[in-house]
């Protein structure tokens, strides 16, 4: 970290040496010495810098290694000037020479550097080399495991017409009440995430009569606690809050018939592992982490969202709280590198991800706007919802048609 610093400071000085347009060099034998430039500077007190040449960032992610290459010559004099071999530097440089080719005019230290910085993509890793829970070395690895498992956690997004005593308005309503037994709980996020998994992947697998399906989602929560939590729940805590609609048995007979379908298959990845990678991709603060995950849990609510591969929801879900919180479309090159996802890609989750937004703090299904506009999640709910997302793609496609 130390050694990237101090090349990053490298780099800051030698942009700011080449701010000044430089002195061109004089060609043929009629070439100055650097004592004559030396004593011209003393007599008319201008300063002279040569142009740098550009610099380029470059990150190997293959080591984890970041450096920047650049060629920049210096003088022992301090001052910007390309060294230059001295062929006679007892010869005077002719007056029009002196005036047309080495005096610096002031109106031209106005014009801006030609060299186009890229924008470059940062090892958000490398601050976490020291940390051991962090697991730098492979956490590459685990993150293209992830990619290649979350296709087994998505289920169809119609399969709610194989229900016959169910539709998605029923589990819209499930889900938030869980979302709410959640926080009253102080469960980890994980836990939440991996509760709404199991339900709609039993769903999609067995049929369930609509009086059993709080049953499920109850299950769902309590399978999810052990394995996510240190302390789980007890039964009688589930008996209470469903009002003793279930009895002890059938919480028992539920949790195995569900942990059967599932063949015992609990380990998938959630769009609550992509979110943490991520929002740290975004170098976000503590504003943008409570907005992305409010984003997420929206989505979970909703039966349509189904569709979307959790990386590309989670990827969604920063990119639109982003904008939310900055007012202004920006997907930078290291958050495309981290997710695997191009702004374009984004647009059409992000437009749904914002009409729910739009709507959360309306109707029944408020558990979630009214658990982030909270302190705790420091009011991210309140924040204005980025419509300029929805009204651009809008006026998008009108130009199109016509």
């Amino acid at each position: 970290m130390e050694n990237n610093q101090s090349l990053l400071n490298s780099t800051n000085t030698h942009q700011g040496e080449g701010d000044v347009m430089g002195v061109k060099k004089c060609v043929g034998r009629n070439r100055r010495a650097l004592s004559v430039i030396n004593q011209n500077l003393d007599n008319r007190g201008a300063v002279a810098s040569k142009r740098a040449l550009p610099l380029k960032p470059v990150v190997e992610f293959g080591n984890k290694k970041q450096c920047l290459q650049e060629e920049v010559k210096k003088t022992n004099e301090g001052f910007g000037v390309w060294e230059d071999e001295v062929e006679n530097e007892s010869e005077p440089v002719p007056m029009f020479l002196e005036t047309s080719e080495t005096m610096v005019d002031h109106d031209m230290e106005e014009v801006e550097m030609e060299d186009i910085c890229e924008e470059s993509v940062i090892d958000i890793d490398a601050c976490d080399g020291e940390n051991p829970l962090a697991v730098v070395e492979y956490v590459e690895d685990l993150y293209a495991n992830y990619r290649k498992m979350e296709h087994l956690s998505l289920v169809s997004p119609n399969y709610m017409t194989q229900q016959l005593d169910l539709n998605e308005k029923m589990r819209a309503i499930l889900i938030d009440w869980l979302i709410e037994v959640h926080h009253k709980f102080d469960l980890q996020p994980e836990t939440l995430f991996l509760t709404v998994n199991l339900i709609d992947r039993f769903l999609a697998k067995q049929s369930v009569i609509r009086k059993n399906l709080q049953l499920v989602g109850l299950v769902a929560m309590i399978l999810a606690c052990k394995f996510e939590e240190v302390s789980v729940p007890i039964i009688d805590d589930l008996i209470f809050i469903s009002d003793k609609a279930y009895s002890r048995s059938q919480i028992l007979a539920m949790e195995k018939q569900i942990l059967h379908a599932l063949e015992f298959n609990m380990s998938l990845p959630t769009p609550y592992v992509f979110v943490k990678r991520f929002i740290k991709a975004a170098q976000s603060d503590s504003k943008l982490d409570q907005l992305s995950f409010f984003m997420t849990e929206l989505c979970l609510v909703e039966y349509e969202m189904l569709k979307f591969p959790p990386s590309l929801l989670a990827a969604a879900s920063v990119y639109t709280a982003h904008c939310t919180l900055y007012g202004l479309r920006q997907w930078s090159k290291t958050c495309e590198w981290y997710t695997h996802y191009t702004e374009d890609q984004l647009l059409e989750c992000s437009r749904m991800i914002v009409g729910y937004h739009q709507k959360a703090a309306v109707g029944r299904l408020t558990g979630v706007y009214r658990k982030y506009n909270t302190s705790k999640f420091g009011y991210a709910a309140k924040s204005e919802p980025a419509k300029f997302l929805v009204e651009e793609t809008d006026m998008f496609f009108e130009n199109n048609s016509s």
